[in-house]
C-alpha cells in the first residue's frame, strides 16, 4: 500500500546513495586491512525505477532503484552504477535513516540504521 508524500526528497535520495557508498568503500577497505578513503562521492542524475513499500523490522520501509552517476573528488571519470538503497522514515514521518541489512537471515532480518537529513527535517 502506498500512502501520499512516502516518497523521499530527492536531496535526501542524494545523501543516502553517498553514505551507502561511503559505507561500503570503509568496510572493504576495513576487509582489505588498509586505511579507508575519507573522500564523499558527489551523487547526481539519480533515476528511480522502481519504489516499494515493505518491513525494516517493526517499521515501515521503502526500497528505492534506479541508477545514478557518481564521481570521487578530483576524479575525471564519472560512473553511471545501478542502485538499491533502504529506507526507513521516522515514527513521525519528518525524517528518514538508511537501513543496511546486518547479516545473511532473511527470515529475521536485522537493521543497520544510518540517519540521513540531520537539520533538513
Amino acid at each position: 500500500t502506498a500512502c501520499g508524500g512516502s516518497h523521499p526528497p530527492r536531496a535526501l535520495l542524494n545523501e543516502a546513495l553517498a553514505l551507502q557508498i561511503h559505507l561500503t568503500q570503509t568496510a572493504i577497505s576495513k576487509s582489505l586491512n588498509v586505511q579507508p578513503m575519507s573522500v564523499v562521492p558527489n551523487v547526481s542524475r539519480v533515476r528511480v525505477e522502481e519504489q516499494e513499500d515493505l518491513k525494516l523490522g517493526e517499521q515501515s520501509g521503502l526500497r528505492v532503484s534506479g541508477r545514478f552517476d557518481w564521481q570521487l573528488p578530483g576524479d575525471r571519470v564519472q560512473v553511471d552504477s545501478p542502485f538499491e538503497v533502504y529506507l526507513q522514515r521516522g515514527e513521525r514521518g519528518e525524517s528518514w535513516r538508511l537501513a543496511r541489512p546486518n547479516g545473511p537471515d532473511q527470515n529475521q532480518q536485522s537493521w543497520l540504521l544510518y540517519p540521513l537529513g540531520q537539520g533538513n527535517a
